[in-house]
């Protein structure tokens, strides 16, 4: 590993574009074999839309899993990551991928919201397309871990809404939990995250809500903040009395964990799998 700004994911990642190109080329296979309505809108904002991907043989009542995805709240698109939802194909879900607005543009006060609109949005319409309410599951990968969490709790300066999604199950990939260190990284012309907004919205300092599985995963190729903050996420949510699993993946790293994540034969997809499908 080269470089010293731990969150600098290009210095650790010498294969990046290449990951980031297959991100990519998966979508646009899974376009070619699934069938999908693309940016079907939760909100009125050019950013407030979700694509949809349903199996090959829907039932009704299928369960739904959402998939928020990451690029540091300043980049990211959901087309890139349809590829996520084979795995939950494959269970015989739904799989729902949220877009969002970025920073600087938006704070996250706006991007948490949006989030928590878009599955509240699934799940008041879920069974117009065949999907059941009852039966969401969400995951989120690295900014899109972090604004899962909130799905399931709120922070200090919250003005929440009344009601949170009901969501059965959270799986956070690789996410960061603990924001006091974004301000200083290389990412402070980019995001311009202020120190203050990075102490409302980290979540080892908010008040989770229940959820009755939460899966905290990180890669073990990972640079320490991730391992570090992952660990103090799980150790919160185990104080609490709130059921947690960690889940370090061998021999992953922040971006190659993705491809783990979509492919149902390794130990992240069978998980997602068979949360997606609330087993």
């Amino acid at each position: 590993m080269t470089g010293t700004d731990l969150y600098r994911i290009r210095d650790f990642v010498p294969d990046f574009d290449a990951i980031a190109a297959e991100f990519a080329a998966r979508s646009r296979g899974i376009e070619a074999r699934a069938s999908i309505r693309t940016d079907v809108a939760y909100g009125t904002g050019t950013r407030e839309t979700l694509d949809i991907v349903f199996p090959a043989n829907a039932t009704a009542d299928a369960p739904l899993h959402v998939f928020v995805h990451g690029g540091y709240w300043r980049s990211g698109e959901k087309k890139d990551y349809r590829f996520v939802a084979q795995p939950v194909l494959a269970a015989g879900g739904i799989a729902a991928l949220v877009e969002y607005d970025l920073m600087p543009g938006h704070r996250l006060p706006t991007l948490v919201d949006q989030v928590r609109r878009a599955v509240l949005w699934l799940q008041d319409n879920a069974r117009e397309f065949g999907a059941d309410p009852e039966r969401i599951t969400v995951s989120g990968h690295s900014a899109g871990a972090h604004l899962s969490s909130y799905l399931a709790a709120t922070g200090s300066q919250d003005a929440s809404p009344s009601t949170l999604p009901i969501v059965k199950g959270l799986l956070l990939v690789s996410g960061i939990y603990d924001l006091s260190g974004i301000p200083d990284s290389f990412l402070r012309h980019e995001a311009e995250m202020t120190p203050a907004e990075a102490a409302d919205w980290s979540p080892l300092d908010a008040r989770e809500h229940a959820v009755p599985v939460r899966i905290v995963a990180y890669g073990q190729d990972e640079t320490t903040p991730f391992h570090e903050q992952a660990r103090a996420l799980h150790d919160k949510f185990s104080i609490n009395s709130q059921p947690s699993e960690l889940l370090p993946i061998p021999a992953r790293n922040h971006m190659n964990i993705v491809l783990d994540l979509a492919d149902s034969d390794t130990t992240l997809g069978a998980r997602l799998a068979d949360l997606a499908a609330c087993r």
